[in-house]
């Protein structure tokens, strides 16, 4: 998981269901702030795979076209296996399910 730039923050464009759940993140100034919003992120929602910050500069977002959100696979090779399409009404399980296992075992293509 990358946690990049924040895309509800209370300083920008912040969503009432936001608001309703106590999910109040301002925009990250520093990347001690980003930090800062990564972690209560993935305490919160109890994420246990590991995770990693974007740089202010929001490279690794600008090289993946991660917001909203998007779900990959990396090959072992280091190329993208597979891309969804913006979430998260453009992922598709199954199709991520096909492309991991074509990964991890690629005998079973």
């Amino acid at each position: 998981m990358v946690y990049i730039e924040e895309a509800h923050p209370t300083d920008g464009w912040q969503m009432p269901s936001n608001i309703k759940d106590n999910i109040l993140v301002a925009s990250a100034k520093t990347l001690g702030d980003r930090d800062e919003a990564a972690h209560v992120c993935i305490v919160k929602l109890g994420i246990k795979i590991p995770a990693i910050v974007d740089d202010m500069q929001d490279s690794t977002e600008r090289a993946y076209t991660g917001w909203p959100d998007r779900l990959y696979v990396i090959s072992t090779d280091g190329r993208v296996a597979y891309k969804s399409k913006a979430g998260p009404f453009g992922f598709h399980p199954e199709e991520m399910a096909k492309s991991l296992q074509s990964v991890v075992s690629p005998s079973s293509k």
